[in-house]
């Protein structure tokens, strides 16, 4: 029995290895980043997703299809609807993604996903993998990027997160080896950890930032989390005027709510794991995991999408419709300046922070005790139209009058 297990594991484990050796040999051909300058139009597709997701993507499409208004009329962007990324669609086909649905991400440019559900034990659904994580492979969609404010304490980080390796790629590949062994798997590649770790550091050097904090655990994760930090002091010394620092995943979560130390930290980049959790905490100090949103950029696609999930509770108690939107709102923002509107991501950003942070004229509290999402979308539109946004956000953030 033994014997036999260990054969079939060992089977399982060259069919793993086979299949990353031949994303490595890919990754070495390299590409070239889309140019969103020379597209014409470019396509948006927008995925409304599952439970609060079709309430908070409503929301936030409205407050996008506001601000590029102009560029759809002169024809320079287009919407496109996909609508099969629910759950009961990918359980009736059993795939993560769909084959026709994936085609229809694969013909945009960027991508505005709502939240999705992953099956787990107990749900009514077969075990069928996530739908993030499925879409991060199939476009190759290496950096995961969230950025967290909170201006009057001096907090803007961004985060760089690696979307393609780690405990998640294989995730849904682990096996049981007997009824009393299960093993999963991390991963880690020369070429994966130089992209987003390189990411990091250039938009470090294009935003005039000093430091670049790489997160590990390579003290104990000798292997995986030791790739990733050698090649991060390795393509340090290409950016000398930006000090590199490593920090290891259990002191750096301590270090983010110390009032004293967290403000000294702006970028940061780290294996997928410890992203997701750091990210999650980190949006819970900028006013809730409700609040932030993600970017997840590849060489050819970018995909935007809120970083909490589908809240089946909320929908199970008929709260749906009070869903924060805020965290798809400021993915809005980050895929305009993606695509080139930086000013029109500012404002969207400003007014996010007037009404989120600063005026709270209109608050949501998840119950019908606040505003509905639609009523809070409103409300950040309001704003974002108001002549005197900057001078309200400036006064707020640095006491100007």
């Amino acid at each position: 029995m033994t014997q036999s297990s260990i054969e079939a594991a060992q089977k399982k484990f060259g069919a793993l290895l086979e299949e990353q050796l031949k994303r490595v040999e890919q990754m070495k051909k390299g590409a070239f980043f889309a140019d969103y300058a020379k597209l014409s139009p470019i396509l948006i597709g927008v995925c409304w997703g599952d439970g609060i997701g079709e309430f908070i993507s409503r929301n936030a499409q409205e407050i996008l299809a506001h601000t590029l208004k102009d560029e759809v009329k002169k024809g320079k962007i287009a919407f496109r609807e996909i609508k099969g990324l629910t759950i009961e669609n990918r359980v009736k086909h059993n795939k993560a993604i769909p084959d026709d649905i994936l085609e229809e991400l694969e013909a945009c440019h960027v991508i505005l996903k709502g939240p999705t559900p992953t099956p787990q034990a107990g749900d009514p659904w077969p075990n069928i993998e996530s739908a993030n994580v499925a879409m991060r492979r199939a476009l190759d969609l290496f950096a995961n990027v969230r950025p967290v404010k909170i201006p009057r304490e001096g907090v803007d980080w961004c985060f760089f997160r690696e979307n393609t390796e780690g405990a998640y790629i294989l995730g849904s590949k682990g096996f049981d080896v007997t009824e009393d062994l299960s093993v999963d798997f991390t991963v880690a590649t020369e070429q994966g950890s130089e992209r987003i770790i390189r990411m990091a550091f250039d938009y470090a050097r294009k935003n005039n930032i000093d430091r670049v904090t790489v997160i590990t655990k390579s003290n104990v994760i000798k292997t995986t989390d030791g790739r990733f930090s050698r090649a991060a002091k390795r393509i340090a010394k290409e950016y000398p005027n930006i000090q590199c620092d490593e920090w290891y995943i259990d002191i750096m979560t301590a270090k983010l709510i110390d009032p004293a130390r967290r403000k000294d930290f702006k970028v940061m980049v780290m294996p997928n794991l410890y992203g997701d959790i750091l990210t999650d905490e980190a949006a819970q100090l900028q006013g809730g995991v409700g609040t932030a949103g993600s970017a997840n950029i590849g060489t050819r696609w970018a995909m935007f999408e809120a970083i909490h999930g589908s809240a089946p509770r909320m929908v199970k108690e008929g709260r749906a419709q009070y869903a924060d939107p805020s965290s798809m709102i400021r993915a809005c923002a980050m895929l305009l300046r993606h695509i080139g509107y930086p000013q029109k991501a500012r404002n969207v950003e400003m007014a996010l922070e007037v009404c989120g942070q600063f005026e709270k004229k209109i608050t949501i509290t998840g119950r019908g005790t606040g505003a509905t999402g639609g009523e809070y979308a409103k409300y950040i539109l309001s704003w974002i139209d108001n002549p005197k946004l900057k001078s309200r956000w400036e006064s707020e953030v640095f006491n100007v009058k």
